[in-house]
């Protein structure tokens, strides 16, 4: 598939059937098309904050994968439960990334805020997401590819609406994303295992 056939965005609700095995297609795609030389490490930087539930997704996403994804060589993840990467220490963590590791793939993933038929849709797309701008901040957008899932109603109270997203559509994206995350991974490894062969 030529670059110019590909759509700037793929996205399907969490939940269709086979939700995770859909995505993780959508997933691996991307990082077909767009993880080759000269990057080296790949990265996944989960942004957000424990502190909101809307805001949670990334921490929760990387607390989730972190452990599972140690095991593969030049496989870092960033923004846990316990160190998330929120607006207070983005360019710092960014800064961190670019200056310890050997021209990394950064994918970036993000909870976000949409229309309301959009709702608990996950959205993989080329190139960099804008963190906070659904609640009006101005932080450094970041990202090769991109992941994000829309959590609540975009345009009135964002903090507010923040704050009151149902954790059990945070943990259904959390764990739809990890399980495509986690196959999307290991079938890169097994094609970096091929190359090496």
């Amino acid at each position: 598939m030529s670059l110019s056939n590909l759509k700037k965005y793929d996205s399907l609700s969490v939940n269709t059937p086979m939700a995770s095995v859909d995505f993780s297609i959508m997933l691996s795609k991307y990082i077909n098309l767009y993880y080759s030389p000269p990057y080296e490490e790949f990265v996944l930087l989960c942004i957000g904050t424990d502190r909101s539930t809307g805001d949670a997704l990334g921490p929760i996403i990387g607390h989730k994968l972190v452990d599972s994804l140690s095991k593969y060589n030049k496989v870092y993840v960033y923004g846990t439960l316990d160190d998330p990467v929120h607006a207070k220490n983005l360019k710092e963590k960014i800064d961190h990334i670019y200056n310890s590791l050997n021209n990394p793939f950064i994918v970036a993933i993000d909870a976000c805020l949409g229309k309301a038929d959009r709702i608990g849709y996950i959205t993989v797309g080329a190139g960099p997401l804008k963190p906070g701008a659904g609640v009006n901040k101005n932080l450094p957008a970041i990202g090769d590819i991109h992941i994000t899932g829309i959590v609540n109603l975009a345009g009135y109270m964002e903090y507010l609406v923040l704050q009151n997203t149902r954790l059990s559509l945070v943990m259904k994206m959390a764990d739809t994303l990890v399980s495509s995350i986690k196959y999307s991974v290991w079938k890169l490894n097994q094609q970096r295992l091929l190359l090496e062969n």
